[in-house]
């Protein structure tokens, strides 16, 4: 008897539920006739499958769908009459009906009960979507101008997760040239957020893009540095150089990550010398790589290109003086008496120089030109910097 009971008020719990469903179907769709409130109707459907009994209801969706897509109509309509319409409001719009799109081909194409596959709505829906799907491009690109990231980023998605929609499987996008450009927005995207597993995401995509590669393979590398996986960011690094070695981007870190490696580091130096000879930075780079190295006649030259060329870098007589000076020390104070003086002597301009173009770097040509003094018997000159390494001391 008490089964009886239960089953009967589950049976009637049942009826009212679907007498309830229907009713909101059939106010949906009296607002769809009417022309207007058209949100409304949405709320609808929303509300109907916040019950999961109604998820898998293919009916529930189609009206959903439906009422947003009037939604966007009469959006698109405000935009053509040049009337107010909220932009990001009419994108998001766009988002909708794709993610709707994407649940309701899910539905439609589950196989009959014989295991047959016929998504009965699946052509129709696809066509309209691919007219509404360059907006989810230009809403990526509306909330990057805007800062909003996160927000850009889904857009960029989206559109570019068609590719591998079911839905579109009538469409292909292999030879699609905007889906690149996406990919590279997507992955600025993730790049500005702070967010490198989303930066990277669809790097291999955007490095499609030519017109932006390089920008690209920075992001990648950053991320890659984010996410602390050396080999990964010193291997983009390299990418990126022998792309563009003259790019100021990834020279410089490429030789602050061979740091320890100044046979690695001279390599490079190398290869961009090979792509501008003339550089500033290449000359210079190769010149403090072989201070490292300890060839000291070579770094002394190439200092001496640097300056010949950009002379006022201050940088380049400091290592020309430095490399004076340490051939000087490797001297036998003994037998090179002479040769070691005029080290010191030849040292000594490019140091006074490098004091005069960077005043503030008394650390540098202090300690320098304390030294040279000193070899030199300069004694009024000895004492002034004796007075200011002191007082450095204090």
């Amino acid at each position: 008897m008490e089964f009886r009971k239960i089953t009967v008020f589950i049976a009637l719990f049942v009826t009212l539920s679907v007498c309830a469903q229907r009713k909101q179907i059939g106010e949906a769709r009296t607002y769809l006739k009417s022309g207007k409130n058209f949100d409304k109707a949405e709320k609808l459907m929303t509300d109907l499958l916040k019950d999961s009994a109604n998820r898998e209801n293919k009916r529930i969706y189609e009206i959903w769908f439906q009422s947003v897509q009037k939604q966007y109509d009469q959006a698109n309509e405000k935009f053509y009459m040049k009337k107010q319409q909220d932009t990001a409001q009419f994108f998001s719009i766009v988002r909708r009906l794709f993610t709707i799109s994407f649940r309701m081909d899910s539905l439609d194409a589950r196989p009959d009960k014989k295991g047959k596959v016929d998504p009965e709505l699946r052509k129709d829906v696809a066509r309209d979507m691919m007219r509404y799907r360059s907006n989810l491009f230009f809403g990526g690109s509306y909330f990057v101008r805007k800062g909003d990231f996160k927000k850009a980023f889904d857009y960029f998605e989206t559109y570019i997760d068609c590719r591998r929609q079911p839905l579109f499987a009538g469409y292909d996008f292999s030879q699609e040239v905007r889906m690149a450009e996406a990919a590279y927005w997507a992955t600025y995207s993730g790049y500005r957020m702070k967010e490198p597993i989303m930066a990277l995401r669809y790097r291999n995509l955007a490095l499609q893009d030519s017109t932006k590669r390089s920008w690209t393979l920075q992001y990648i590398a950053e991320s890659w540095k984010s996410l602390k996986d050396d080999s990964m960011y010193v291997a983009t690094l390299w990418q990126g150089f022998n792309d563009y070695p003259i790019s100021s981007y990834f020279f410089p870190r490429l030789m602050d990550s061979y740091q320890n490696q100044p046979e690695k580091a001279l390599e490079v130096a190398n290869l961009a010398l090979k792509a501008d000879s003339t550089n500033r930075l290449f000359l210079f780079a190769k010149s403090v790589v072989l201070l490292k190295l300890e060839k000291f006649a070579e770094s002394l030259d190439y200092s001496n290109r640097v300056i010949k060329r950009y002379p006022d870098m201050a940088e380049a007589y400091y290592n020309a003086g430095t490399a004076y000076v340490n051939i000087a020390l490797r001297m036998d104070p003994m037998r090179h008496k002479k040769q070691i003086r005029k080290m010191y002597q030849n040292a000594m301009p490019y140091m006074e120089k490098y004091r005069v173009l960077a005043p503030d770097g008394q650390n540098k040509w202090g300690p320098a030109l304390y030294r040279i003094y000193f070899n030199l018997n300069m004694g009024k000159q000895f004492d002034e910097i004796d007075i200011i390494l002191k007082k450095q001391k204090r």
